[in-house]
């Protein structure tokens, strides 16, 4: 079964860039037709939609962070990385990979996640803090 595993630094200084990266076992992120998706969770917050990268390396990000979010991949590792440049405490979050959603639709480009059951499976989530 497929599982997915955020890594990364739990605390990142304002104005830094968080970096994480989602190693994935049990799938290869290239199988047709998936997508990786990268979430937060900030604290007493909903989920918030990131971005998400094709099983063909198209990158779709929400307009929230489009001038700060890179997402990546390296096949080879099969994994998919997330940078958020420029970050501040309101970026303090519990961040998710997860594999999907079913796809990519106009709402994602309007920052929506769609229905949360597109979305299986999940990362456990990792805490990011950002603080000086």
């Amino acid at each position: 079964q497929v599982q997915l595993q955020e890594s990364g630094p739990g605390l990142v200084k304002p104005s830094q860039t968080l970096s994480l990266t989602c190693t994935v076992s049990g799938g290869s992120i290239t199988t047709n037709y998936y997508y990786w998706s990268w979430i937060r969770q900030p604290p007493g917050k909903e989920l918030e939609y990131m971005g998400s990268i094709s099983y063909g390396g198209t990158k779709y990000y929400s307009p929230s962070f489009k001038s700060r979010i890179s997402i990546s991949r390296d096949t080879s590792k099969n994994q998919f990385t997330l940078q958020l440049s420029s970050v501040t405490p309101e970026d303090t979050a519990v961040y998710y990979c997860a594999r999907g959603p079913r796809g990519i639709s106009s709402a994602h480009f309007e920052g929506l996640m769609g229905p949360l059951n597109e979305y299986d499976p999940w990362g456990q989530g990792t805490q990011v803090t950002v603080s000086s």
